[in-house]
């Protein structure tokens, strides 16, 4: 079985993208909301007519209209179709994605809604931080006035509230699950069931709301053992138990006191899984899956694998764990299964599909661990880094049910993204601490793009910590070695006393490099 773009019965077909021709500019582009952006300097100058201001949007690249693009490697051509793009969210995967389509050949404008300070100022995006992301009669005006011809939703938080279904039901080619499919991430009760059904290799486990039944239980299985929380919990619904005390606290602190609301009124309790874990993604259209290049990323906040889960603290693509003897394995076994039960369920998928596996130490097999729903972050920043193909009309197939004609093309370079922080994350950490010297660190080679996750500008103009992962230092190297050369001299030039990273980002690529030459 070809690994390429695989399928399944089915299909899903969106309507097709409004070209936005920057030499047609009209009066329609009125509108009743202020929609404030960064001034970003461009010779395409819309009058804003609501409240008079001039609303900037990023330049057009020159384009010759008429020339045919050949970009995935000639199996998508696009002749004379225009493209205006908005990225739903903030933070460093949304910057990572507004890179990627800025640099699409086929692509016109960039919104970003409500994106940060960092995607404004790197001239990636236009941002939109007046657009109310959770109003989809609000996305829906906008895309209509400013020509929109594709939406992509970076966090999941949208597509469970149903952002995409009201998107696609206005006509508007939207790149992202429904809020049906979307369960595959939002309840991990709803995806191990799913598993169950379509016999898709995943840890044994069961589910509860009892903790007096759920602490039976772990007795009789004993630790090392895996809590989780069933809903949405910004990465820190995951408790890996490695003492019986451990796992019964992990279980009083979900179920008896609330820490994580409702998404841990309901806990999954499975089997510990030893191995190495990795990040497989796949773009799916309702009947075709994609693969992506494989990446790797570092959940502990400390060197060595230590401390807490975080949502990641660096990542690297390529993972040289996955082999294209594993990709198919996990093409067959899991992504495709998973395409077709949820095609068999009625909620067909489009969108992202983002496996997080483990590559068991004994069998050498992979299982799942869960499925999110959206581009990983940071894995999606080292991705972007090397994606050459068309992004925009990649997406666009995608909500097409076109995915069978696309193949992609990747640059043969590793990159490495290392993750800067605020001190203190993930637990309490200080906002609005002063960043210096971002500009100079990304001058530090051509190979290095900094990705804002988490910024703002305060009065004087400085960049400042709005979040707990901050900046994703990314850089592309010949190797792993120099990938995270590049990095970390980025980072050295970048002067923040309350921000902290990992030092070791691409250990376990090295590693089997070094296991590999002997």
């Amino acid at each position: 079985m070809a690994c390429a773009a695989s399928s399944v019965k089915g299909l899903l077909r969106v309507g097709g993208a409004k070209a936005f021709d920057q030499n047609y500019v009209r009066d329609y582009f009125k509108s009743s909301v202020s929609y404030p952006v960064a001034d970003i300097s461009s010779p395409i100058r819309v009058q804003h007519v609501a409240n008079g201001s001039g609303l900037v949007v990023r330049d057009s690249k020159s384009r010759d209209l008429s020339v045919k693009l050949a970009s995935t490697n000639g199996s998508l051509k696009v002749s004379e179709e225009r493209v205006t793009v908005l990225v739903i969210g903030g933070g460093g995967r949304e910057h990572a994605l507004c890179y990627a389509l800025e640099r699409s050949p086929s692509c016109d404008a960039v919104f970003c809604a409500p994106g940060n300070s960092g995607i404004a100022q790197s001239g990636d995006a236009t941002c939109i931080p007046d657009l109310d992301i959770s109003n989809s009669d609000s996305v829906i005006s906008f895309c209509r006035n400013w020509g929109v011809g594709l939406v992509v939703v970076g966090p999941e938080a949208p597509l469970l509230a149903g952002l995409a279904n009201e998107l696609v039901k206005a006509g508007i080619p939207t790149f992202g699950p429904s809020s049906e499919a979307a369960a595959l991430e939002g309840s991990k009760d709803f995806m191990k069931k799913l598993c169950d059904k379509y016999h898709i290799p995943t840890a044994k486990y069961q589910t509860f709301t009892d903790p007096s039944s759920a602490k039976q239980y772990v007795k009789e299985q004993g630790a090392p053992i895996v809590v989780k929380a069933d809903g949405l919990a910004a990465g820190k619904g995951v408790v890996v138990a490695m003492t019986l005390d451990q796992a019964f606290e992990a279980i009083d602190s979900m179920l008896v006191e609330g820490s994580l609301g409702s998404a841990g009124s309901r806990v999954i309790i499975e089997e510990y899984l030893e191995g190495e874990e990795v990040s497989f993604f796949a773009l799916v259209d309702g009947e075709t899956a994609l693969p992506l290049e494989s990446a790797q990323d570092h959940k502990r906040v400390g060197d060595g694998d230590v401390g807490p889960n975080t949502g990641g603290m660096g990542a690297y693509s390529p993972a040289p764990i996955v082999t294209e003897k594993l990709k198919c394995e996990v093409m067959e076994s899991i992504i495709l299964p998973t395409v077709k039960g949820m095609a068999a369920e009625g909620c067909k998928f489009v969108g992202l599909l983002y496996a997080g596996l483990m590559i068991e130490k004994k069998s050498g097999l992979p299982k799942l661990i869960e499925y999110n729903v959206r581009f990983g972050d940071p894995e999606c920043q080292v991705l972007m880094m090397r994606l050459e193909s068309d992004l925009a009309q990649v997406l666009l197939a995608a909500c097409r049910g076109e995915l069978g004609s696309v193949s992609l093309t990747w640059s043969p370079e590793l990159a490495a993204v290392v993750v800067m922080a605020s001190e203190g994350y993930p637990g309490a950490y200080k906002k609005g601490t002063v960043i210096k010297n971002i500009d100079e660190a990304e001058q530090v080679s051509p190979a290095v793009k900094i990705f804002h996750a988490g910024t703002a500008l305060d009065r004087d103009g400085n960049f400042v910590a709005a979040s707990g992962r901050v900046l994703g230092v990314t850089a592309k190297g010949k190797d792993i070695e120099e990938a995270r050369a590049k990095a970390y001299d980025a980072l050295d030039v970048v002067d923040w006393p309350e921000g902290f990273f990992r030092h070791d980002i691409g250990w376990r690529a090295q590693k089997y490099r070094r296991m590999v030459a002997h």
